[in-house]
């Protein structure tokens, strides 16, 4: 069985990619990701903010001991910069590139042009294979314009790719008003790959406390059905390599996003319910299905229920949803 695929320009032995995670920020993990079967680990995005306090929490911490006496600078001796800043992070690439046989792509999110270029040419440096930008940009501020957004993006992903030469895949959340012409837009200006979709983390009100909380829950394979839409209207559509990253707990979810179009399925929250060693069940299952339905390659099923695939694009979307409507029988109204 031919598993293999392309993503952002890598060749990869099969679809399934261990996306970013707190698995994924452990180099003995990344080993059992990869003998389990994993074709390629993002890693743990580095967000900008995180860098820029602990710097300034060492230089906080140096001048209140160079003040109490000249001895005092040796409280914190030269080698800790090395754990401060983006050191650790670059070090976790420069030893998973050495350790694995897989692609390593390191994961950015910056507030800055400094920050994205800056930080995106040390990952190219470290030794990563590809960049995946997470852009997690939520326009609160009322006075910013969708065109606004758009554009911040596009400056993003501009700015990266002329700054470095690996491909750079583009992590998108759904909210844009025109999220095809979106994708075609970060398309032509040279993104290898689009990632749907991020998963913008919301807040909840603790009604006893009355507080917001802001605890985190792993996706489930009812989330699919967005990104399911937009990789099947995109597939073909446009160059960039689409990837699914939402949902996906068994190998049903990957057949389905890989029917629609999707070069490779991304996991996280199977992985961190089930260990690394689950990527083995998901490929072994993957696997079955398509021995029973007598492909022989992921290539042969890939995309057949994309938009393209399926005809009469104009009325693709507009179609299933009276289809749906028009099928519910509305037992539980009874």
């Amino acid at each position: 069985m031919d598993l293999s695929t392309r993503y952002m320009g890598l060749e990869l032995k099969n679809p399934l990619v261990a996306s970013a995670s707190p698995l994924t920020g452990d180099l003995d993990t990344l080993r059992r990701l990869e003998d389990s079967g994993a074709a390629a680990v993002v890693l743990p995005s580095l967000f900008q903010e995180q860098i820029e306090a602990e710097a300034r929490l060492y230089e906080e911490l140096a001048l209140a001991g160079a003040e109490s006496f000249p001895e005092a600078r040796t409280y914190l001796p030269t080698h800790a910069i090395a754990h401060t800043g983006p050191e650790r992070y670059l070090a976790l690439i420069r030893n998973a590139a050495e350790a694995l046989d897989i692609p390593v792509i390191a994961s950015l999110n910056g507030t800055t042009n400094e920050g994205w270029t800056g930080y995106a040419r040390k990952m190219e440096q470290a030794g990563a294979d590809g960049l995946e930008l997470n852009i997690y940009l939520i326009a609160t501020d009322t006075a910013l314009t969708g065109h606004e957004v758009e554009r911040r993006y596009l400056e993003i992903l501009t700015a990266v790719r002329g700054a470095i030469a690996i491909p750079v895949a583009v992590k998108l959340g759904p909210y844009f008003s025109a999220l095809g012409n979106m994708a075609e837009e970060l398309d032509r200006v040279g993104a290898g790959a689009l990632v749907l979709f991020n998963r913008f983390y919301q807040p909840d009100v603790d009604l006893t406390r009355l507080c917001l909380t802001k605890d985190l829950d792993l996706s489930s394979p009812h989330e699919i059905r967005l990104a399911l839409l937009w990789i099947g209207v995109l597939a073909g559509r446009v160059s960039a390599s689409l990837a699914a990253s939402t949902g996906v707990e068994s190998a049903v979810e990957m057949v389905k996003y890989l029917l629609a179009g999707a070069d490779v399925v991304m996991t996280t929250s199977a992985l961190l319910r089930h260990g690394p060693s689950y990527v083995d069940t998901l490929l072994c299952n993957l696997g079955a299905w398509l021995s029973a339905r007598e492909f022989g390659s992921l290539d042969q099923m890939r995309g057949r229920l994309s938009r393209q695939q399926l005809g009469n694009a104009p009325t693709f979307e507009r179609a299933s949803y009276l289809e749906i409507l028009r099928g519910y029988n509305g037992q539980h109204a009874k």
